[in-house]
Protein backbone atom coordinates (compact mmCIF):
# COMPACT_ATOMS: atom_id res chain seq x y z
CA UNK A 1 0.00 0.00 0.00
CA UNK A 2 1.45 3.72 -1.18
CA UNK A 3 0.47 4.74 2.26
CA UNK A 4 2.38 2.40 4.27
CA UNK A 5 5.25 2.93 1.80
CA UNK A 6 5.70 6.69 2.43
CA UNK A 7 4.78 6.33 6.24
CA UNK A 8 7.10 4.07 6.41
CA UNK A 9 10.20 6.50 4.89
CA UNK A 10 8.99 9.32 6.90
CA UNK A 11 9.41 7.14 10.22
CA UNK A 12 13.08 6.48 8.83
CA UNK A 13 13.61 9.83 8.77
CA UNK A 14 11.98 10.44 12.37
CA UNK A 15 14.58 8.27 13.31
CA UNK A 16 17.25 9.76 11.85
CA UNK A 17 16.04 12.85 13.84
CA UNK A 18 16.12 11.14 17.04
CA UNK A 19 19.64 10.20 16.70
CA UNK A 20 20.72 13.77 16.52
CA UNK A 21 18.57 14.32 19.49
CA UNK A 22 15.52 16.33 17.93
CA UNK A 23 11.85 14.81 19.04
CA UNK A 24 11.38 11.72 16.48
CA UNK A 25 8.90 13.69 13.70
CA UNK A 26 9.82 12.76 10.16
CA UNK A 27 7.65 14.28 7.16
CA UNK A 28 8.01 13.09 3.77
CA UNK A 29 6.00 15.45 0.71
CA UNK A 30 5.14 13.25 -2.57
CA UNK A 31 3.82 14.45 -5.88
CA UNK A 32 3.00 12.43 -8.60
CA UNK A 33 4.12 9.11 -6.49
CA UNK A 34 7.88 10.11 -6.15
CA UNK A 35 9.24 12.23 -3.04
CA UNK A 36 10.32 15.33 -3.79
CA UNK A 37 11.53 16.25 0.02
CA UNK A 38 12.20 14.85 3.19
CA UNK A 39 12.51 16.40 6.57
CA UNK A 40 12.54 15.71 10.47
CA UNK A 41 12.48 17.97 13.63
CA UNK A 42 15.50 20.39 13.61
CA UNK A 43 14.20 22.55 16.46
CA UNK A 44 17.12 21.58 19.19
CA UNK A 45 19.86 21.78 16.37
CA UNK A 46 18.85 25.44 15.15
CA UNK A 47 17.20 26.62 18.53
CA UNK A 48 14.45 27.71 17.11
CA UNK A 49 10.62 26.55 17.47
CA UNK A 50 10.38 26.81 13.73
CA UNK A 51 12.06 24.01 12.59
CA UNK A 52 9.41 21.49 12.84
CA UNK A 53 9.38 18.42 10.22
CA UNK A 54 6.58 19.96 8.65
CA UNK A 55 7.42 22.81 8.11
CA UNK A 56 11.28 22.30 6.89
CA UNK A 57 9.84 19.49 4.37
CA UNK A 58 7.73 22.13 2.97
CA UNK A 59 10.54 24.45 2.74
CA UNK A 60 12.88 21.84 0.56
CA UNK A 61 9.38 20.81 -1.42
CA UNK A 62 9.08 24.44 -2.31
CA UNK A 63 12.61 25.02 -3.11
CA UNK A 64 12.79 21.80 -5.50
CA UNK A 65 9.79 22.47 -7.43
CA UNK A 66 10.14 25.94 -7.44
CA UNK A 67 6.89 27.18 -6.43
CA UNK A 68 4.96 27.87 -3.03
CA UNK A 69 2.24 26.50 -4.59
CA UNK A 70 2.48 22.58 -3.76
CA UNK A 71 -0.68 21.52 -5.41
CA UNK A 72 -0.73 18.11 -6.32
CA UNK A 73 1.53 17.18 -3.70
CA UNK A 74 0.55 14.95 -0.96
CA UNK A 75 2.50 14.93 2.95
CA UNK A 76 3.23 11.97 5.34
CA UNK A 77 3.80 12.43 8.48
CA UNK A 78 4.79 10.35 11.94
CA UNK A 79 2.63 12.82 14.49
CA UNK A 80 -0.35 14.45 13.90
CA UNK A 81 0.37 18.65 13.04
CA UNK A 82 0.43 21.38 15.21
CA UNK A 83 -1.07 24.80 14.59
CA UNK A 84 1.62 26.16 13.05
CA UNK A 85 1.91 22.92 11.03
CA UNK A 86 -1.40 22.97 10.13
CA UNK A 87 -1.25 26.72 8.91
CA UNK A 88 1.78 25.92 6.54
CA UNK A 89 -0.30 23.05 5.58
CA UNK A 90 -2.96 25.37 4.01
CA UNK A 91 -0.68 28.11 2.71
CA UNK A 92 1.06 25.72 0.78
CA UNK A 93 -2.06 24.64 -0.97
CA UNK A 94 -0.98 20.96 -0.16
CA UNK A 95 -3.92 18.78 -1.48
CA UNK A 96 -3.61 15.86 1.29
CA UNK A 97 -2.07 14.91 4.53
CA UNK A 98 -1.60 11.50 5.99
CA UNK A 99 -0.02 11.02 9.78
CA UNK A 100 0.74 8.21 12.17
CA UNK A 101 0.38 9.17 15.42
CA UNK A 102 -2.44 11.32 16.61
CA UNK A 103 -1.68 14.10 19.53
CA UNK A 104 -4.26 14.75 21.93
CA UNK A 105 -2.49 17.60 23.15
CA UNK A 106 -1.48 19.65 20.36
CA UNK A 107 -2.92 18.24 17.11
CA UNK A 108 -4.92 20.25 14.64
CA UNK A 109 -5.83 18.07 11.81
CA UNK A 110 -8.74 16.52 13.96
CA UNK A 111 -7.78 15.98 17.50
CA UNK A 112 -7.27 19.35 19.15
CA UNK A 113 -9.01 20.83 16.87
CA UNK A 114 -9.20 20.82 12.65
CA UNK A 115 -7.60 23.61 10.90
CA UNK A 116 -6.56 21.73 7.92
CA UNK A 117 -10.36 20.85 6.96
CA UNK A 118 -12.33 23.95 8.87
CA UNK A 119 -14.39 25.71 5.70
CA UNK A 120 -13.46 29.16 7.09
CA UNK A 121 -10.44 28.66 5.46
CA UNK A 122 -9.37 29.62 2.02
CA UNK A 123 -8.02 25.85 1.14
CA UNK A 124 -8.60 22.61 2.72
CA UNK A 125 -7.00 19.07 3.20
CA UNK A 126 -8.21 15.63 2.40
CA UNK A 127 -6.86 14.14 5.79
CA UNK A 128 -6.20 10.47 6.74
CA UNK A 129 -5.23 10.05 10.54
CA UNK A 130 -3.82 6.56 12.43
CA UNK A 131 -1.00 5.49 9.10
CA UNK A 132 1.34 3.28 11.18
CA UNK A 133 -0.36 4.07 14.30
CA UNK A 134 1.39 1.92 16.45
CA UNK A 135 5.05 2.75 14.96
CA UNK A 136 4.81 6.43 15.17
CA UNK A 137 3.69 6.43 18.31
CA UNK A 138 6.10 3.99 19.89
CA UNK A 139 8.88 6.27 18.65
CA UNK A 140 7.59 8.90 20.12
CA UNK A 141 7.44 7.05 23.76
CA UNK A 142 10.52 5.07 23.38
CA UNK A 143 12.10 8.61 22.73
CA UNK A 144 10.58 10.30 26.07
CA UNK A 145 11.33 7.49 27.73
CA UNK A 146 14.75 7.56 26.89
CA UNK A 147 15.11 11.43 27.92
CA UNK A 148 13.21 10.53 31.30
CA UNK A 149 16.37 7.53 32.51
CA UNK A 150 18.94 9.67 30.93
CA UNK A 151 19.83 7.62 28.18
CA UNK A 152 20.62 8.63 24.87
CA UNK A 153 18.92 7.95 21.80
Amino acid sequence: MERERFMREAIAVAKRAAKRGEVPVGAVIVKDGEIVARAGNMKERKNCALWHAETVAISRACRKLGNWYLDGCEMYVTLEPCAMCAGALINSRLDKLFFGAYDPKAGCCGSVCDLVTDKRFNHRLVVEGGILQSECGKLLTDFFRSLREGKKC
